[in-house]
């Protein structure tokens, strides 16, 4: 098969949208827009590979965004979108390029399967093929507020992304055409005279550039998940000797550490749970069996990567999670903030969809002898259906 590499091109900064952050990192029904977006073509089979493109400024938040995906280094954008379309196509020059590229908007996150294919199927028959959609309103030519004109719609196209070409061309198309200021992709290939071809699209594959955007956007990916579930998830471990415990996938000093198999996080292991029981996919020890010597230590971030991946595989999202830790030591307020931050990162969703709190049991029971820590989680998920 001939390799095809999507080149996510996420390096604006959303100026329009009026966020504290770009859009593209922006939350979408539990996961980051752009996540949604990188996922729609690492799942498809045609796609061999994803690039996304970047501004550094913001590499905190991108590296949140993609947790957990094979992707590889991410490319530094330009000063303009099409600066960082050929930065990313550079990039992918200087590994040995490939054979076809789909250059799309990390904005537009509800691309769906059946455009990406019809694109890279017209590249059989031409270098270049743009999604776009006809245009179907009447269109107006304005002055000074009033109607100049009505302007002939025949023939006219909204285009979109992606917009697929052979990489050859199109690599040596943007070369000559550096320092120039053109509308999008397709423009560079037809300043090169690269015939390009229009590919029907949908016109849920709209870009995401206002809160309406975002709001239309919510409702169109929540009206896909109507199947809502929720799992619950239980966990203890006794002290050891030690000086920190494991909690949440922070490290808290104590006094005594926790024993365990792996890392002995309650607080992961109750939640891994909790996502597993949503599934109706068994528990944490048919997936991880602690006779089994390779977890012995293991981090327990690598069994709540691979719950929510089920959920994943599945085409589903996780929309809440809650776990309550239930100690009378180490004191869990200070760190509750971070421990939900970390949780999010593993789980690849917005912070506000992770709750964590602590209680005590009033000094009853092994919890309130001092004895070791317990927690219990809620997951709630949405799949298809």
């Amino acid at each position: 098969m001939t390799t095809c590499i999507a080149l996510i091109v996420a390096g604006g900064t959303g100026q329009r949208f009026g966020a504290e952050r770009p859009k593209q990192y922006l939350d979408l029904a539990g996961k980051p827009i752009l996540r949604r977006t990188v996922e729609a073509f690492l799942r498809h089979p045609l796609v061999t590979g994803v690039q996304v493109v970047i501004d550094p400024a913001w590499r905190d938040l991108y590296d949140a965004a993609v947790a957990g995906l094979d992707l590889p280094e991410p490319v530094t954008g330009g000063a303009t979108r099409q600066d960082s379309v050929r930065n990313g196509l550079e990039a992918l020059a200087a590994r040995g390029g490939c054979g076809r590229v789909l250059i799309h908007d990390a904005a537009r996150p509800l691309i769906d399967a059946a455009t990406i294919a019809a694109v890279v199927a017209a590249l059989d028959g031409t270098p270049g093929a743009i999604a776009a959609v006809p245009v179907a309103d009447t269109l107006k030519r304005g002055r000074d507020g009033t109607v100049a004109a009505t302007v002939d719609r025949e023939s006219l196209w909204r285009a979109q992304t992606p917009q697929g070409f052979r990489f050859p061309e199109i690599l040596a198309a943007h070369r000559s055409a550096a320092g120039l200021a053109l509308t999008d992709d397709a423009a560079v290939a037809e300043r090169a005279g690269l015939a390009v071809a229009l590919v029907p699209a949908n016109e849920e594959n709209f870009k995401v550039t206002t809160p309406d955007d975002l709001t239309r956007a919510t409702r169109a990916v929540l009206s896909t998940l109507g199947d809502v579930r929720t799992g619950t998830g239980f966990d203890v471990h006794r002290f050891t000797e030690g000086d920190f415990v494991t909690l949440c996938g922070l490290r808290v000093p104590h006094s005594h550490g926790l024993e365990g198999h792996s890392d002995a996080d309650v607080g992961l292991h109750a939640l891994t749970d909790a996502i597993l029981g949503a599934l109706a996919a068994g528990d944490i020890g048919s997936h991880f069996p602690p006779s089994d010597p390779q977890w012995r230590g293991a981090d327990s971030a690598t069994f709540l990567r691979h719950a929510a991946g089920l959920v994943a595989e599945r085409g589903g999202v996780i929309a809440h999670t809650d776990v309550t830790i239930i100690c009378e030591r180490p004191k869990v307020g200070p760190h509750r903030e971070a421990m939900a931050a970390r949780i999010a990162e593993i789980l690849g969703i917005a912070p506000d969809r992770v709750s964590v709190k602590a209680t005590t049991t009033e000094r009853l029971g092994f919890t309130g002898r001092g004895e070791g820590i317990a927690a219990q989680a809620v997951a709630t998920i949405r799949l298809p259906g």
